[in-house]
């Protein structure tokens, strides 16, 4: 099946980018290397064909030249003396070894060079030259070429220095620009790294200051850019803190001048005469000051709380010993030596919403935690509840809303629980997520960062 033209570019561009690093490190570490490695490869490419083999031809017709002088010249006065000559006015000013191998024939096969250009030049340079068969050998010698050429008393053989068939010095060539190739990767990832530290770092600050961590010792570093969305950065995280600072100090006052009259007609209402209207009023000051209590927790938070680390274990069944006193079965499942690090009376506060709403709307509640193979702390809170419609999750998790159309409403609450323990999951980083329960009701999950 053939794709239409008008989603191949697509697909092309689709597999480009898969292929291409992720990260800014490695985005801007392509962007240096590839261009100079590109330029390596073009420069060394031209180097070969333009200059290398240039070379090496010119050298490979100079040695076949010389070689036909000394067949050429053998052959216009075959003898011995004439042998010696050749190769004495060789030996001393041509550099080469020359010897007669008389009743010799020529090699069957020859091995190939790694470099086949060389055996091709030295191949055509021999050809045009001599009219008599030929054989060489370019691999046999470190340091000679053995060429051997057939006439009719035997052969001639030829020993010539390596560096006067072909260029000898390509490899250094292609050495020092592999040298600079790498050299200049080293100094380009040296500088990379260096920039991106100070993104990373600018990174791990707004997770940490997102999951209520501070961290005094940051400070803006790096590229004028990186410098600037730093600073950005700490005036927003000023501006946030103060505003928190203001809440809080707010809700301080809020509670101080709601409890006093609260405290004054508590005080009152124990001083008057028992009455069912007495009672009913109690019930409704009592009722105000749960309320008072809700939303004062779910306005502040615990973002001012130091991170600890604890042992879940203990921190669960200090919590379920709140659902067994409202005659909940409450089962515990943890390893005792899990750790985690948390704020430890937000995460308290957070599992005893969720395992009192378990403990209000089922008999049977089953707490697991553990750790997850992706990494980080897993805490799953199961009840025998009549439990919540799916496409409902999200709305449990909504303000004031207690969805009594699903969950027996409580008399007490305001419908703040679930949302007060999301935030403070989502202040240590994590979440919270519904599910059905094995146990038929609903079952809450608590992702924490490892």
């Amino acid at each position: 099946m053939k794709l239409p033209r008008r989603l191949e570019p697509r697909l092309v561009q689709r597999l480009i980018k898969r292929s291409l690093p992720t990260s800014l490190f490695g985005r801007s570490l392509l962007i240096i290397v590839l261009p100079v490695a590109l330029m390596q490869i073009a420069v060394t490419w031209i180097f070969f064909d333009a200059h290398w083999q240039t070379v090496t031809s010119r050298l490979s017709d100079g040695l076949a030249g010389e070689v036909a002088w000394a067949v050429e010249s053998y052959q216009d006065d075959p003898n011995d003396a004439t042998m010696a000559r050749i190769a004495s006015r060789a030996e001393k000013s041509l550099n080469l070894s020359i010897a007669l191998q008389p009743g010799r024939s020529l090699p069957d096969s020859r091995r190939t060079n790694a470099f086949a250009v060389v055996d091709r030049a030295i191949d055509r340079a021999l050809s045009q030259r001599l009219d008599a068969p030929y054989w060489f050998d370019t691999t046999r010698y470190p340091a000679y070429v053995d060429i051997r050429v057939k006439i009719d008393q035997g052969v001639i053989r030829i020993l010539a220095p390596r560096d006067r068939a072909f260029a000898t010095q390509g490899h250094i060539f292609v050495l020092w620009m592999a040298m600079a190739t790498i050299l200049l990767t080293a100094i380009a990832i040296l500088f990379i790294r260096n920039q991106t530290r100070t993104i990373e770092r600018l990174a791990t600050a707004a997770d940490a200051f997102g999951k209520g961590v501070d961290m005094p010792a940051f400070k803006p570093s790096g590229a004028r850019e990186v410098r600037q969305a730093a600073h950005a950065f700490l005036a927003m995280k000023s501006r946030i803190q103060r505003h928190i600072d203001q809440r809080t100090a707010l809700l301080a006052s809020v509670s101080h001048d709601l409890r006093t009259p609260l405290t004054r007609l508590k005080l009152e209402l124990a001083l008057a005469d028992p009455g069912p209207r007495t009672a009913d009023m109690k019930r409704d000051l009592s009722e105000m000051e749960h309320m008072i209590d809700e939303y004062l927790a779910f306005a502040r938070g615990e973002g001012g709380e130091a991170v600890e680390t604890v042992h879940l274990k203990a921190l669960i069944d200090e919590v379920s010993e709140g659902a067994l006193r409202a005659g909940a079965q409450v089962s515990v499942r943890a390893d005792p030596d899990l750790m985690a690090s948390v704020r430890p009376n937000a995460l308290k506060r957070a599992l005893s919403n969720l395992v009192m709403n378990a403990a209000a709307h089922g008999e049977h509640v089953d707490v697991l935690a553990a750790r997850r193979p992706s990494g980080g702390v897993e805490i799953i809170v199961d009840d025998d509840g009549p439990g919540i419609e799916a496409d409902r999750y999200e709305d449990a998790f909504k303000a004031f809303n207690r969805l009594d159309e699903s969950r027996n409403q409580n008399e007490k609450g305001v419908g703040l629980g679930l949302a007060i323990a999301r935030d403070v999951a989502r202040s240590h980083g994590g979440d919270i997520v519904l599910d059905r329960s094995p146990l038929g009701g609903l079952r809450a999950i608590v992702r924490l960062p490892g």
